[in-house]
């Protein structure tokens, strides 16, 4: 029986207390592997780990087909390792989401 990933607060929590800031230099080699997705700012990224997690097809694929949810490009990784950037990345095996922290607006 699966379990509704809108009702599964302990994983939630789980993926909450585990996501974390990294430097894009610590993530390079799973780049390298293709393990690496890059989840739009307008999305939550917990959200998007926790249905990936699921195994939530629809919901993956609207943002996939959205631009939303994507591998992470070239182009991206490039200016990633120019900018020595930092991520919010999260784990959801055998996968690394990562999301640009959002701007600050002064």
């Amino acid at each position: 029986m699966k379990t509704n990933p809108d009702k599964d607060t302990e994983l939630h929590d789980k993926i909450n207390r585990e996501t974390a800031r990294v430097k894009w230099s610590e993530l390079e080699r799973h780049f390298a592997s293709g393990a690496v997705i890059w989840v739009s700012e307008e999305l939550d990224l917990i959200d998007v780990a926790l249905r990936i997690a699921h195994d939530d097809k629809d919901s993956v694929g609207t943002w996939m087909a959205a631009g939303s949810v994507a591998k992470v490009s070239d182009a991206q990784a490039q200016a990633w390792t120019a900018a020595d950037a930092t991520l919010w990345a999260s784990v959801v095996s055998p996968f690394v989401l990562v999301q640009p922290e959002r701007r600050q607006l002064h």
